[in-house]
């Protein structure tokens, strides 16, 4: 799941020495330095990016802060696992460190989460201490810009407990012909609705209090006035929040193996269909409109 497309080279340039953190860095001066910076930025999938890798060692979740977690996502609050989407919580201000870095070619502003891929290799408990680590593995080209992604692992000791990588898309102007190098990136089976399982009534402060339980406070999900300041009509759910409501409703496997795409955004307040079959999922809104597709396999 963290390896590189086999398609793409081998990077030419070494990896940097991992960079040691002694505390997660805080997300709202990242995300003031990303707005800052993205005017000046110049996409292109050939763009040098960085290469450092940054750690966090020793790592403990906030149980209070797990369970709140839980709760606004709908996994059980009392476990004593992490939820499995929850370590990509943890990573988030690192990867928004190096995201919002100026060697980081792509502008913040505008960046889109297009997919997610998760492998947990075994539950995660609550109580555990794990180093973190989150690296840019790679740009790559797409019909609508250039996606970078983003790899995260957790370990327990040497052992890689969980891992992800995910995709984030710069929109810009292409040749037309830039994502015919990755075909895979763009190939889509021919789509069929999976069986409505259930519907969700979505409030319109879903956005604040996952921002709070994740600390993922980007103002497109908190306000209508502050989404209309990046051309939304109404506040956006969280693409993350999506994606572990459906996998609270789906069951995961100790050992798992999530892929998630994300399609189109789902507005606040709303109601949503939930729909599964044979591990696959998604979340279809209204006139079938598809807002996340997905599937689940014990690893």
């Amino acid at each position: 799941m963290a390896s590189a497309d086999p398609a793409r080279p081998a990077p030419s340039t070494p990896p940097a020495p991992p960079v040691v953190l002694t505390a997660p860095p805080a997300l709202a001066p990242l995300l003031a330095r990303g707005a800052l910076l993205s005017p000046f930025r110049r996409p292109r999938p050939d763009a040098p990016f960085p290469r450092t890798r940054l750690v966090l060692p020793g790592l403990r979740a906030d149980p209070a802060r797990s369970a709140a977690y839980a709760r606004v996502c709908g996994f059980p609050a009392g476990a004593d696992t992490l939820p499995p989407t929850y370590p990509h919580v943890l990573g988030f201000p690192l990867a928004m460190r190096l995201m919002s870095g100026r060697d980081f070619p792509l502008p913040l502003l505008g960046l889109v989460h297009t997919s997610i891929g998760i492998t947990r290799h075994r539950p995660l408990p609550v109580t555990g201490a794990y180093d973190l680590s989150v690296r840019v593995e790679d740009l790559a080209p797409h019909r609508r810009g250039t996606e970078a992604a983003v790899v995260t692992e957790v370990r327990d000791g040497e052992e890689v407990v969980w891992e992800s990588r995910s995709t984030y898309l710069a929109r810009h102007r292409t040749s037309g012909q830039d994502a015919a190098h990755h075909p895979a990136r763009e190939e889509r089976e021919p789509y069929e609705p999976l069986p409505a399982v259930d519907e969700w009534r979505l409030a319109g402060d879903l956005g604040r209090r996952y921002g709070a339980a994740s600390g993922d406070r980007n103002p497109i999900h908190l306000h209508p006035l502050t989404a209309r300041l990046f051309g939304f009509p109404r506040a956006i759910a969280h693409g993350m929040w999506t994606v572990a409501r459906c996998l609270a409703a789906h069951g995961v496997p100790d050992a798992a193996v999530v892929r998630a795409d994300f399609q189109a955004p789902v507005l606040l307040p709303g109601t949503v269909t939930y729909a599964a079959r044979d591990g696959r999922f998604e979340l279809r809104g209204a006139g079938d409109r598809v807002h996340l597709t997905g599937d689940v396999r014990p690893a």
